[in-house]
């Protein structure tokens, strides 16, 4: 079986944050991820970890202000000095919490927009990322997103996230395969994994449609995570689902 983590921002979200690590740890996992910490000090996080002997598996780079409609910076040009903020601020969190492994999250395209200005900066900005990160010893994935959940989002299937992986053509620099989203634009999650797997470094997952726990929707579970034992996928593999009652009801997969 795939190595399973738990997404905090997702599960066991009947308690606080800070004790969720306890919770997930409870429950049988032996990592953890977060899209974003910076709500906490990191030597808050980084106690919870260590308390409860989780690894940190992967957070996201400062994504903007969701109260106002931002998700993700990498691809705004009037946000480049931001997101590159942002970048050392990810640097000094993943360096306190020893997580290896930062995810981007390429942003939205507005009405109007120039697509090619859009793409151009997102290259600079993750090879900008992905420079950093690499002085750190620190990896970076781009994440993806499907356009019914996230509509105007720039980065929406994992071919063209492996394109762009491709462009920069930055040793430490992969992908983030979410099953869910891969399902959402009605591509064939088995297909993806088994076509992008020399690119592939991180694994989510919840069933589709609905995002909830596997069993809920339409996707083949059992299959996928033996197809990751097949192809030798040796990442983590994150449940990101909203559980449809409480979390530990709901882990039945794991067995």
């Amino acid at each position: 079986m795939p190595r399973f983590a738990a997404n905090l921002g997702f599960l066991f979200t009947e308690h606080d944050f800070l004790e969720r690590f306890g919770a997930a740890r409870r429950a049988g996992f032996a990592a953890v991820e977060f899209a974003s910490p910076y709500d906490h000090p990191a030597q808050r996080v980084a106690e919870r970890l260590e308390e409860h002997g989780l690894a940190c598996a992967l957070f996201n780079l400062p994504m903007g202000d969701r109260a106002k409609g931002d998700f993700g910076l990498a691809c705004r040009p009037e946000r480049i000095a931001e997101f590159r903020s942002g970048v050392a601020r990810a640097i000094e969190y993943a360096l306190a919490l020893r997580c290896p492994r930062m995810n981007c999250v390429a942003g939205k395209q507005l009405p109007g927009e120039d697509a090619a200005v859009l793409r151009a900066t997102l290259i600079d900005n993750i090879t900008y990322a992905a420079t950093e990160l690499a002085r750190a010893e620190l990896e970076l994935v781009v994440e993806p997103i499907n356009s019914i959940d996230a509509p105007g989002f720039f980065l929406t299937r994992c071919s063209e996230g492996a394109a762009l992986i491709a462009e920069v053509n930055a040793p430490n620099l992969a992908l983030q395969c979410d099953l869910y989203h891969v399902a959402m634009m009605r591509d064939d999650p088995a297909a993806t994994l088994d076509s992008l797997k020399s690119v592939i470094r991180h694994v989510q997952f919840a069933d589709a449609p609905g995002r909830n726990e596997p069993g809920c929707g339409r996707l083949d579970f059992a299959a996928l995570f033996a197809q990751l034992d097949r192809l030798g996928y040796a990442g983590w593999t994150s449940a990101e689902y909203r559980p449809s009652k409480r979390t530990e009801d709901t882990l039945v997969w794991m067995k």
